[in-house]
C-alpha cells in the first residue's frame, strides 16, 4: 500500500513546499501548499479520503484542477486531458504543476 502523506508529497513537492498537518481529532489532515508569495492551496483532507487510494487521487486532482484554472490555464482542456494520461503530464507541466 502506497504512504498517503508521500503521494501527496510526491504530487506537489517539485513545485511547491508541502505541509501537511493533523487539523482533528478523527484524523483529518490540513494541507497547505506554499511557494515564494505565500500560500496558494489549503486543503481539508478527510481520514476517510486519506485512507482510500482512489478518494485521494481525486483530492489531488481536484487541487491540481483548482491550481491550473486559478494559473490561467482552460478549464475544458484540463478536464479533458486528466482523462488523457498523456496529456495529463502535459497540462500539469505546462501549469507548472506536478502529477
Amino acid at each position: 500500500m502506497t504512504n498517503p502523506f508521500d503521494l501527496i508529497s510526491d504530487a506537489f513537492a517539485p513545485y511547491y513546499r508541502v505541509n501537511l498537518s493533523i487539523e482533528r481529532l478523527d484524523g483529518s489532515i490540513m494541507l497547505t501548499l506554499s511557494n515564494d508569495t505565500g500560500v496558494v492551496a489549503k486543503r481539508l483532507i478527510s481520514a476517510a479520503q486519506r485512507n482510500d487510494p482512489i478518494r485521494l487521487r481525486r483530492v489531488v486532482d481536484s487541487i491540481r484542477l483548482g491550481l491550473a484554472i486559478e494559473q490561467g490555464e482552460d478549464a475544458l482542456q484540463v478536464l479533458a486531458a486528466m482523462t488523457d494520461s498523456a496529456g495529463r503530464d502535459r497540462v500539469w507541466r505546462g501549469a507548472g504543476i506536478a502529477r
